[in-house]
């Protein structure tokens, strides 16, 4: 389509960035600066230009059946208009949008505008490098949301029945576009468009890949420390170690709150086994502990070992030991000729001592403790493996609380 000389002596040394005919002679012609609105030769009128500057502060349009008509408010200038056919309205404010966006600075002098749209009082313009939405009676003011490609890292779509809303994540913030639900699938690929294109990605997957380099390279430097800490500190490092004991659980998996011995040493690390018949017996820690206590009337009683070895050898048999043997409440434990620990018991009655064919003592007599080898049965090993998981799993799960607290103040710290 040639140009009219009365709109070239207009123009200058701008060039024409776009063309809209608006029929017959009637043409819009669109400078990096102004708006040219060309009527050609009529029955009630002569050949004419009239300019529309691109400084506008604000564009509204109102559309007729046949006519639509286009306002540029300059604020205390003044508001000026001009009319297009209505079937030709989308056509001319397209490119009139796009020279307003660059005169007010919103876009770059190299930046294309790839595509308008208009859905009631939401307008959207795609460009190369950004997406600009408005929401209002107006089709564009100074009251409006970009989301530049560069600050972009995902894309994604919410679909509705009616309405579906297109996802930009920005900055680590989603931002969510409405639109019609037969529209969104457009909109969003000449979204995705120009997002691969700004970023020189063959595919949405290459941009993900590309989109979030630091997160990645943060949960692989996480790893590697967790790995390395694996070494020398079976708990990773950064989190204080759940108790050494660890909890008993329920069938649900949840914690059983449990009151601790107090009689229990703080090296006790796993006592497993029924509980003793005295009161006042003490558990030492994994070993063969066995002791005479020496009484004033001649009675003995070993101490409690939970996790010691049963005695090997010869055949074990029990003697009843009558009251008299027993050790009075009120008399002073002693320790035998070894230096082994010994306790007294409270009972009236005590408990059978056991002694190997040579005579010798077990170990177990008195103490209200089986032997180990009776009582770690296949209930007791499914019970340390079930707690021994448990603890892995904790172990994991502060680990990574650990990781994402560490990350969500890095990016806090980021963000002031």
């Amino acid at each position: 389509m040639s140009i009219p000389e009365i709109v070239q002596s207009t123009l200058g040394d701008e060039q024409v960035a776009a063309t809209v005919p608006l029929g017959g002679e009637d043409a819009l012609y669109v400078t990096p600066t102004r708006t040219l609105i060309y009527r050609g030769d009529g029955l009630l009128s002569d050949e004419s230009v009239v300019e529309y500057s691109h400084d506008a502060e604000r564009i509204e349009v109102s559309e007729g059946r046949r006519k639509a008509t286009v306002a540029l408010d300059y604020g205390i200038d003044g508001v000026e208009e001009f009319t297009v056919p209505a079937k030709r309205l989308h056509d001319a404010l397209h490119p009139v949008l796009a020279g307003v966006l660059n005169g007010a600075g919103v876009t770059d002098a190299n930046e294309q505008v790839i595509q308008t749209y208009q859905f009631s009082e939401l307008t959207l313009v795609v460009t190369s490098a950004r997406v600009v939405k408005h929401v209002g009676e107006a089709v564009w003011d100074e009251d409006f949301e970009q989301y530049h490609f560069e600050d972009v890292t995902r894309l994604d779509v919410e679909e509705g029945t009616v309405s579906s809303q297109i996802i930009i994540e920005a900055d680590g913030r989603p931002q969510r576009v409405k639109t019609p639900s037969d529209r969104t699938r457009e909109v969003r690929e000449r979204v995705e468009r120009a997002l691969l294109s700004y970023h020189d990605a063959d595919s949405y997957a290459e941009f993900e890949r590309s989109a979030a380099p630091d997160d990645a390279g943060d949960e692989a430097s996480d790893a590697g420390d967790a790995d390395d800490a694996g070494d020398d500190d079976p708990f990773g490092g950064g989190v204080d170690p759940i108790q050494a004991n660890p909890p008993e659980l329920d069938d649900d998996g949840q914690v059983v709150e449990t009151d601790s011995d107090a009689g229990a040493d703080d090296g006790s690390a796993d006592a497993v086994g029924d509980t003793a018949n005295t009161d006042a017996g003490t558990a030492t820690d994994a070993g063969d502990v066995s002791a005479d206590v020496e009484t004033g009337s001649g009675g003995s009683v070993v101490a409690d070992d939970p996790v010691g070895d049963a005695a090997s050898g010869g055949t074990e048999s029990a003697d009843a030991v009558s009251a008299d043997d027993a050790v009075s409440e009120d008399e002073p434990a002693g320790t035998g000729g070894d230096g082994a620990l010994a306790t007294t018991g409270r009972e009236s009655t005590a408990e059978s001592r056991e002694e190997t064919a040579d005579g010798e003592s077990s170990g177990f007599a008195g103490s209200g403790f089986e032997p180990a080898e009776e009582n770690m049965g296949d209930d007791v090993e499914e019970r340390l493996a079930a707690l021994t998981e448990a603890v892995e799993r904790q172990n994991e799960l502060l680990e990574r609380q650990q990781r994402t607290i560490e990350r969500l103040v890095d990016r806090l710290s980021r963000d002031q």
